[in-house]
């Protein structure tokens, strides 16, 4: 079987995702060995690099819960109607989703904008420019966009029932007990 277009795009996701992680897990690591083992050699700005490479990393990976389907949706209700009317309401679901991944984006390009003019930086004395925090915003609502009209373009033109509807098992999944009559 050969793997799915998008596949590469999710491995370069996770493995950012994944380094940002690392970056921040050593970052962690070195803070506290410095604190008890050399005080005077600290670095004081610790905190505040692992809140910046974390809210980035939850904001690129926000995308893969769009893939998998682990953002906010209508599960229960989806679960006890007919998969012609969860094809509809999963779309009507990404439509709500696109407006506020759209308004993720505008304002978190107002705020990046109003960062650069006023040359933000943090109140540390790393002096981190603040744009670039803040940019994780925007970029976290474009990740998230691309994903919901993927999904949507989907759920409108190439929905199948047997693999799209939520408690449908695909042919290929079912145990020869589950199998329904006539497929032994």
């Amino acid at each position: 079987m050969t793997p799915a277009p998008h596949s590469f795009y999710d491995r370069i996701e996770r493995t950012l995702v994944g380094l940002l992680g690392l970056l921040a897990m050593i970052v962690g690591l070195v803070q506290v060995l410095g604190r008890y083992f050399f005080p005077a050699h600290a670095i004081i700005w610790a905190e505040e690099v692992i809140v910046y490479l974390v809210v980035w990393g939850v904001m690129i990976i926000s995308s893969q819960l769009v893939r998998t389907d682990g953002h906010v949706r209508p599960d229960l209700v989806l679960r006890v109607v007919p998969a012609w009317l969860q094809r509809w309401l999963e779309a009507f679901n990404c439509v709500v989703a696109l407006g506020f991944c759209g308004g993720m984006l505008w304002y978190g390009w107002e705020i990046v904008q109003t960062s650069l003019l006023l040359d933000e930086t943090s109140a540390t004395g790393l002096a981190f420019p603040m744009w670039i925090y803040y940019s994780a915003l925007p970029t976290g609502g474009f990740l998230m966009a691309v994903r919901y009209i993927v999904r949507f373009y989907r759920y409108v033109f190439r929905f199948d029932p047997a693999t799209m509807a939520l408690g449908h098992i695909p042919e290929h999944e079912l145990t020869p007990n589950l199998a329904p009559a006539g497929k032994h």
